[in-house]
């Protein structure tokens, strides 16, 4: 008899920062600020671009000159992020609608972010994405972090899926890198802080300038994984 079960659907894994919330302006003036408070002197914002997609300490060792001071950039960071949180952040045009048909198509969800857990939740709640995303790997969730395949492995592991049967879009070369290296499809998503041309060269599957172009690309990864 011919098997009578539904084609697998992909799950979808998504980072957070730059790709479902534009939360630039908040993390720059978060950096900005720290500097300024701990340092007396505020680095190019270029310089902190470079690094956004991995976590917080990891960005802020190449500022401090000692393990004190990296704790005093973080706490001041972090205290500026906490207060101007919600004023500057909005998810982006597109994203609500697009994770809504995902998820009426029945595709399981997860985000994997480098941001800390509480504020990755705080961030999905106050722009209605919580609802999409019941699974959140974050930097306190595991030991590696992008560009180390670890989150999205852990992230597959709580889905209870394949790499086989995921794709995972995300705004920097930390995100592709990491997708890379677990084994699953990657989608650059051209409406972060990064340029083409650094997203291109981390390698992703497909490169995409609207998160609308997402559910095409899940549509023609279903099809594969249902022949």
């Amino acid at each position: 008899m011919p098997d009578a079960s539904p084609p697998r659907l992909p799950v979808v894994l998504f980072d957070l920062d730059g790709t479902l919330v534009d939360s630039i302006e908040l993390i720059l003036c978060s950096f900005r600020h720290a500097c300024a408070t701990e340092l007396g002197r505020v680095p190019p914002d270029a310089e902190w671009l470079a690094g956004i997609g991995t976590p917080l300490v990891t960005q802020m060792r190449a500022f401090a000159e000692s393990e004190a001071q990296l704790a005093a950039l973080i706490a001041a960071y972090r205290d500026y992020q906490r207060e101007h949180h919600d004023r500057l952040i909005r998810d982006y045009d597109g994203v609500r609608e697009t994770l809504g048909e995902l998820a009426a198509r029945g595709h399981p969800m997860a985000l994997v972010t480098s941001k800390a857990d509480p504020l990755a939740v705080r961030a999905l709640e106050f722009t209605g994405l919580r609802q999409y995303l019941p699974v959140i790997v974050g930097c306190d969730s595991c030991a590696r972090h992008k560009p180390h395949p670890e989150p999205v492995l852990l992230a597959l592991r709580l889905l209870g899926v394949e790499p086989a049967d995921a794709l995972f879009v995300g705004d920097s070369p930390y995100d592709i890198e990491a997708g890379n290296g677990a084994g699953v499809a990657t989608v650059a998503a051209l409406w972060g802080p990064f340029s083409r041309e650094v997203l291109e060269h981390a390698g992703p599957t497909y490169v995409i300038a609207h998160i609308r172009e997402l559910t095409a690309i899940v549509a023609l990864a279903s099809a594969g994984i249902a022949t």
